[in-house]
Parts: structure tokens; C-alpha cells; sequence
């Protein structure tokens, strides 16, 4: 009894944080110049992807993330934007996986990619302050240096560095998120946030290919403390590469046996009106678990599938 009582104290006192943490990511994206929009949680089709499946409800579909449709909010002339929202993923519960979790995202018209990491650098400093942490965060054993600018590294460096198996060969044998997960995602971030950036093109779907290297796309994402913590990228605007892209996520669902879903025409139609833009996507629970020192994802959220 004893140490449920302290576990639960802990839990209110974790939950507390989240509160205060998301009342600081609001007013820092006010200070920004961002509108929050809601956008709906049902969709008629959500984004092919080959290995996130969304929830099925109804005829429809619960969002994997909001990005189909302010992706369409910027189509129609909104330049900066951002939500904090439920997405919902079937098969996703680990230390740090919920098949229902929060999801902040933004995105900023006539933006890269490189404006995007800046903008993370300056909400962590910001939610650093707001929460006493100033530009130092204790997480596990270790003390994490917030102070900018923060490193950046290419994932072909990150394979040369730290994998056993060549960029290529992990490409080629399908071994890319074994490597990442085993091999470089450990040493990322450990005392002071890092950037991995510059995807191979096969794995940026939505991305726009880095000018002049064709071969990777303007992606990026965060670690801190070893905990992947965004995906964001320079988007990709060009319906017609767009839909291809999309193919080919479909035509790999299909080699795994996986359900193909409807194509998001309407969002494919309005890419066409869409200006360039640079838009982000960062795990919210996990951002919290940082700030709390929390090694699972339970401890930062009231409830889990779990307890209900």
C-alpha cells in the first residue's frame, strides 16, 4: 500500500507538470505569431504509410496525426499554424508507445526545414525557464545541456559512426529502424539535444528532396537523452511526385498483407495550392516524460489502455 501511494502522488505531481507544460507551449506559440486550430479526429482517408495503421471507425478513420488536413489549412492561406491533439495507432504500446497519445504539431509557410530545428531550440529553452530548468535538464543519470545551437548530424554520418551495417546494406536488407533502434538511437542526444537530419529519399514520403542531393530529403529529427522526440521536414508540395510516393507506400503495404486504404484525394488536389512550408510533428507525452524524469510513458498520462 505504501508504494502505490507514493506511485500515485508521483503520477499527480507528473500530471501537474503536463498541465503547466502545455500552458507554456500555448503561450509560446502565441508569442510566435502561430494560430491554434482544432481539426477533426475522423477522416474519410488517412495518409498511406507502410507501417503505421490507423484505427478504423466507422467508415472512416481516426487520425494517425492532424497533417492531412492542416496541411489543407495551409492550401487555403493559414501561414502559421499549430494543434495539440489525440492520434491514435493501432499496435503501439511500449515504454514509449501509446496507441492513443498527444501530438503537438506545427507548421510555418515560406519556411525549411532549418527554420523548424531553430523554433526547437527556442521552445525548449523556453519551457526550460518556464518550468525552473532553466537551459539544464536532469533526466535518468545525466544532465542535458539545452543551451543553443544544438549539433546536427546526417543519418549516413550516424551509420558510419555507430552502426555495424552500412547505410546501403540496412536499406537493401530492409535492417534500417533494427540499426537505428539498436545501434544509433542510443548514443543520440545523451548531453545535449541532437538533430539527425538528411533521410534517405525512401524515407521522407512527404518530404522535399534536398536540392542538389536528390538522393536524401530535407527531414530532421530530434533526441533527447536518447528518446526520439519530433519528426518534421520541408514539405513536399507537388501533387503529382506526391501521388507516386504514395503508390509506393501502398505497394508496400500490399507486399506486407497489410488492409490498403482509400487515397486522400482531396488533400492530393489541394497540394497544388499549397506554398512551401515546413511543418513539425513532436511527441507531447514523451517531451513530458523528459521534463519529469519519467523512464515510461505511463507514468506521464492519467490513464492507459491498462487501466480501463
Amino acid at each position: 500500500m505504501p508504494f502505490h501511494k507514493n506511485r500515485l502522488a508521483a503520477k499527480k505531481e507528473a500530471l501537474k507538470l503536463r498541465a503547466a507544460i502545455i500552458r507554456a507551449i500555448r503561450d509560446f506559440f502565441f508569442i510566435q505569431g502561430y494560430t491554434e486550430v482544432e481539426t477533426p479526429y475522423r477522416i474519410p482517408s488517412p495518409i498511406p504509410e507502410a507501417h503505421i495503421h490507423p484505427e478504423v471507425s466507422g467508415p472512416w478513420f481516426l487520425h494517425t496525426s492532424p497533417e492531412i488536413c492542416m496541411k489543407q489549412m495551409l492550401a487555403a492561406g493559414y501561414d502559421r499554424i499549430y494543434q495539440i491533439c489525440r492520434c491514435f495507432r493501432q499496435g503501439e504500446r511500449g515504454q514509449r508507445h501509446l496507441p492513443e497519445f498527444t501530438l503537438l504539431e506545427w507548421y510555418a509557410a515560406g519556411k525549411d526545414y532549418h527554420y523548424l530545428m531553430r523554433e526547437c531550440e527556442s521552445l525548449f529553452g523556453y519551457l526550460g525557464h518556464q518550468t525552473g530548468n532553466d537551459l539544464r535538464l536532469s533526466y535518468g543519470d545525466r544532465s542535458i545541456d539545452l543551451t543553443p545551437p544544438w549539433p546536427h548530424r546526417t543519418v549516413a554520418e550516424s551509420f558510419e559512426l555507430y552502426s555495424p551495417v552500412p547505410l546501403d546494406q540496412a536499406m537493401a536488407e530492409n535492417r534500417f529502424d533494427e540499426m537505428m533502434g539498436l545501434h544509433i538511437e542510443p548514443h543520440l542526444g545523451i548531453d545535449k539535444p541532437e538533430f539527425l537530419i538528411d533521410y534517405p529519399s525512401s524515407l521522407g514520403a512527404l518530404a522535399r528532396r534536398k536540392p542538389g542531393t536528390p538522393q536524401v530529403v530535407e527531414r530532421f529529427e530530434l533526441y533527447i537523452g536518447g528518446i526520439e522526440l519530433c519528426n518534421g521536414f520541408s514539405e513536399l508540395t507537388d501533387p503529382t511526385e506526391q501521388l507516386r510516393r504514395f503508390d509506393i507506400e501502398q505497394q508496400a503495404r500490399t507486399a506486407a498483407g497489410h488492409t490498403l486504404w482509400p487515397m486522400p484525394e482531396i488533400f492530393l488536389a489541394a497540394l497544388s495550392s499549397m506554398p512551401e512550408a515546413a511543418g513539425n510533428a513532436m511527441g507531447l507525452d514523451r517531451l513530458i516524460m523528459l521534463f519529469a524524469d519519467a523512464s515510461n510513458i505511463d507514468a506521464v498520462t492519467a490513464f492507459v489502455p491498462e487501466d480501463l
